[in-house]
């Protein structure tokens, strides 16, 4: 089966490299080198399948290219609760496709060098344009006293380091404040197969109640940890929901942490059903042996856990660091057989259930009024809202409800500084401020026409570019915004389909005006800000932070 992976990761990497060649040559400066092509490829390839972001996100997060640290992809969360999340992708990509190389010892001795160096701001580094921006964004958060919880993502289509590699991992002494996994085509594969049906055997303990009503039926139970753990071993990221796959791993995260502490306490082991929230999985049908009283072997079919995978990853990774002594804790379960067509419960559900570990509620939120009044007034405008996420690409009339959130906070809400720094809040906290009962289809469209050239921009920098560029294209955004609504003489709440094709036509022939406009506000409002004559005085930690914080929105004269 290896073998087959391999050659079905080699063929998905050919396709990327061909089809992204003039992003990989314009961004990566890979000119007419097939081998780098393709390894630029599959490091894309397993950035958008682990993080599970679109084409565009993906591209952004490469910095592969030479004089890159050993660093071929880097990915930055959201702050939350003064700490986040920073992904490291260094990867293999071997033209050989026996599958059986380890991954090299010296390619990890240059991560381990990059997270020594990267995360410390005093400390001077040469590296290439597109990850030096990013790092500078990084070390201007740990200024600011937010802790990096980092990830080391290490791909190959091949197999994991070798215990020389990983003695150095363990020598470097970075504790638990960094965690290192391997991915490969085996990996890929799983995951890419998650639609896939789990049928499977679920083990409990002890007695159940079962029942049945509104014609669907429920077991709650308990489950050893152990047949968890066996059963992620069996199927994987497979039992995991599209919206909350991601595994958040045991590092930086609270909960997961407690969970691994417990664990490895005998005198607590037991008393883990009582510190957790318990697992909620659905599935299409159930069965069991009704005239036992307790220990019920029960048959699933289309299995999925939608809430508590972060539990059940993590009594996995724990119980595989193999515990010195027996594990006997068990977990509340909750089984609900529900028909297929009910997806709107499904997510309802999911929705209701989550609170351990913060999800993308951007899938949950998708069937609200508002999501599908807007995806029809938007449709009407020759676009296509895509309420959800999905493996199809984004063509230039489609418009995501990621992009939407961000482009109606930046250009309408006038809070950019949020719109890039609390994405995660989006569709939570800044829901109702963003998606208002008043929003319409020409003004979320328009919003996201103006924000694209920012963003555009901030991808593709034009020769002379200003060194705030990377972090500035929601401010750019906003300004641009509110130039257009002036030029064409109407307030906001005006904004509708009756003077759509006005507006569209006014940021298709004058787009590159407003933002060039905008450009020079935003220099001259930082110097301003900072007293300076020259921006170049300043550096690009200094500037990353300015883009956070809500000053400078006020120096631009922006109510």
């Amino acid at each position: 089966m290896s073998n087959i992976n391999v050659s079905i990761i080699d063929q998905r990497v050919g396709k990327l490299a061909q089809e992204f060649a003039s992003e990989f040559a314009e961004r990566l400066n890979i000119k007419n080198d097939v081998i780098k092509q393709r390894s630029a490829a599959f490091v894309f390839l397993v950035v958008q399948t682990v993080l599970d972001i679109p084409d565009d996100e993906a591209l952004d997060c490469l910095t592969e290219g030479g004089n890159d640290f050993g660093v071929d992809a880097i990915h930055v969360g959201d702050i939350q609760d003064g700490e986040f999340a920073v992904t490291l992708f260094q990867g293999k990509y071997k033209q050989n496709l026996d599958g059986d190389s380890a991954f090299p010892e010296n390619g990890v001795t240059k991560v381990i060098q990059a997270v020594r160096y990267l995360f410390d701001p005093s400390v001077s580094i040469q590296v290439n344009k597109q990850l030096l921006g990013r790092v500078e964004e990084i070390r201007s958060f740990v200024r600011d006293g937010e802790i990096p919880q980092v990830r080391v993502i290490l791909c190959n289509n091949g197999q994991k380091w070798n215990t020389q590699a990983q003695d150095l991992i363990n020598a470097a002494g970075f504790g638990t404040q960094v965690t290192w996994d391997h991915m490969n085509h085996d990996d890929l594969i799983g995951i890419m197969q998650s639609a896939k049906s789990v049928d499977d055997t679920l083990r409990l303990s002890g007695k159940a109640l079962i029942e049945e009503f509104d014609f669907r039926r429920v077991l709650v139970g308990k489950i050893p940890v152990t047949e968890l753990a066996s059963l992620f071993e069996r199927h994987g990221d497979r039992l995991l929901e599209r919206n909350i796959r991601r595994y958040l791993g045991l590092t930086g995260n609270r909960v997961n942490e407690a969970i691994n502490k417990t664990l490895n306490d005998s005198k607590q082991q037991s008393n883990f059903y009582f510190y957790n929230n318990g697992i909620t999985l659905i599935c299409s049908k159930f069965s069991h042996n009704a005239l036992q009283g307790e220990n019920y072997q029960v048959k699933v079919e289309a299995l999925q856990v939608i809430n508590g995978g972060q539990t059940c990853k993590t009594i996995q990774k724990s119980l595989a660091d193999r515990l010195p002594f027996p594990v006997t804790a068990s977990v509340l379960l909750r089984l609900y057989e529900l028909p297929g067509e009910e997806q709107d419960l499904v997510r309802s559900i999911t929705y209701a259930t989550n609170s351990q570990n913060p999800v993308d509620l951007r899938d949950l939120r998708s069937n609200d009024d508002r999501q599908r009044l807007l995806e029809t007034s938007i449709s009407e405008l020759g676009y296509q809202y895509r309420r959800q996420r999905g493996d199809f690409a984004i063509k230039s009339t489609d418009i995501t409800s990621a992009t939407a959130a961000e482009a109606v906070l930046s250009v309408w809400r006038k809070h950019p500084n949020q719109a890039r720094f609390r994405s995660r809040e989006h569709f939570g906290k800044l829901y109702d401020e963003i998606f208002t009962s008043d929003l319409n289809g020409a003004q979320v469209v328009i919003a996201t026409l103006v924000y694209r050239i920012a963003e555009n921009k901030r991808r593709r920098p034009p020769n002379g570019a200003p060194e705030f560029l990377p972090y500035a294209s929601c401010f750019l955004a906003m300004l641009m915004g509110q130039y257009l609504l002036k030029e064409i003489g109407i307030p906001l709440g005006n904004l509708d389909h009756r003077n759509f094709k006005q507006a569209k036509v006014k940021v298709e022939e004058k787009g590159e005006e407003y933002f060039e406009k905008a450009v020079e506000a935003v220099h001259d409002a930082i110097l301003r800000l900072y007293g300076v004559k020259q921006i170049s005085i300043l550096s690009l930690q200094r500037l990353s932070a300015t883009f956070r914080r809500g000053d400078l929105i006020q120096e631009l004269g922006v109510k």
